[in-house]
C-alpha cells in the first residue's frame, strides 16, 4: 500500500473566485520535514488546507496512504493529523493550558495510557509551560503561536493504533516568533519528524530556516510547483526566477548553506 500524503493533480486555487494558480503533483513523506515555500500569493496556504482535508480542491485528490482524503472520515483523520493555522487567535477566555486541552479532544473516547501527562509535556517543549493559567487573550502574538503548536503536538501526541503514521501541518509557525523560538521550534520540528517519524509539512517564509531544517521542499511559484530535497530546489537560480532576487550562498559554521539576498550579497561581494 501506498504510504504518505500525496497531491495527484490537485488545482491550489479558490474556485470561483480566483484562476488556478498551481498544478502539484507531489508526495510528503513520513518521518520527513517538508517546508511550502513561495512568494504571497502563490497558494501556499490554500495547498495546505488541501492536505488537511479542509478545503476540497479545484480538481485532482489528496490521498492519505493511498485512499482518497475524503474516505478517511473527519474523526480518523483527527486522531492522525493535527493542523496549526496562519491565525492563532481564539474567541473565548480559555487559559493556555484549556487551550492544548483542546488537543485531545478528538481522543476523549480513548484516552492514551498517559493522558495526564500529555498536554504538560507538550507545553514544556514549547516553552509555555509557565503560560498554563494565563487567559490566552492576554499573551503575545508569540505566546499564543507557541500555545496553538503545543495543542497540536498533544493532538497527535502517541501513534495511531492502526500503526498509520501521524502528521503535522502547520501554517506559518515561526511568523509571530522572536529569533531564538523560531530556531527552538523548527529544531523541535525537525526533531519530531527524525526521531518520532511524523510527517511534518510546513507554510514557511523564510528561506534560511527552511534551508537549516526542512529534509525537502515543495516550491510554488508563478504557476509551477517543484519538488525535492531542500538544497537541490532552493538553488540561487529558483529563487531569482520565483521572487526576483539575486542572492549568494554562504556556509555557516555547521556547514549549512544559508543565502544573503539583494544589497546584503552585493555588499558581500565588494572589494
Amino acid at each position: 500500500m501506498s504510504t504518505g500524503l500525496e497531491c495527484r493533480g490537485v488545482g491550489v486555487g479558490v474556485g470561483g473566485r480566483t484562476a488556478r494558480l498551481a498544478l502539484v503533483d507531489a508526495r510528503l513523506r513520513p518521518a520527513c520535514f517538508t517546508a511550502i515555500v513561495g512568494p504571497n500569493g502563490a497558494g501556499k496556504s490554500t495547498l495546505l488546507s488541501h492536505l488537511a482535508g479542509e478545503r476540497a480542491p479545484l480538481c485532482g485528490e489528496v490521498v492519505l496512504d493511498g485512499r482518497p482524503l475524503a474516505r478517511h472520515g473527519a474523526q480518523a483523520l483527527a486522531l492522525r493529523r493535527a493542523v496549526m493555522p496562519q491565525d492563532c487567535s481564539v474567541a473565548f477566555d480559555f487559559t493556555a493550558q484549556e487551550v492544548v486541552e483542546l488537543g485531545r479532544y478528538p481522543h476523549r473516547g480513548r484516552p492514551g495510557a498517559q493522558e495526564g501527562q500529555i498536554v504538560s509535556r507538550a507545553m514544556e517543549l514549547t516553552q509555555v509551560a509557565h503560560l498554563a493559567q494565563r487567559s490566552v487573550t492576554t499573551l503575545s502574538g508569540g505566546e499564543r503561536a507557541r500555545v496553538h503548536l503545543a495543542r497540536a503536538l498533544a493532538q497527535v501526541w502517541q501513534p495511531p493504533q492502526d500503526g498509520g503514521a501521524r502528521w503535522l501541518l502547520l501554517d506559518e509557525p515561526t511568523a509571530a516568533l522572536d529569533l531564538a523560538h523560531q530556531h527552538l521550534s523548527m529544531g523541535l520540528l525537525r526533531r519530531l519528524a527524525r526521531e518520532q517519524g511524523m510527517g511534518v509539512v510546513a507554510v514557511i517564509h523564510d528561506l534560511n530556516l527552511a534551508l537549516r531544517y526542512a529534509d525537502e521542499v515543495l516550491l510554488l511559484g508563478h504557476g509551477r510547483c517543484q519538488t525535492g530535497p531542500v538544497q537541490a530546489v532552493l538553488t540561487p537560480e529558483a529563487i531569482a526566477r520565483v521572487w526576483g532576487l539575486e542572492c549568494m550562498a554562504v556556509a555557516a559554521a555547521d556547514g549549512v548553506t544559508q543565502y544573503l539576498f539583494g544589497a546584503e550579497a552585493l555588499t558581500c561581494q565588494l572589494p
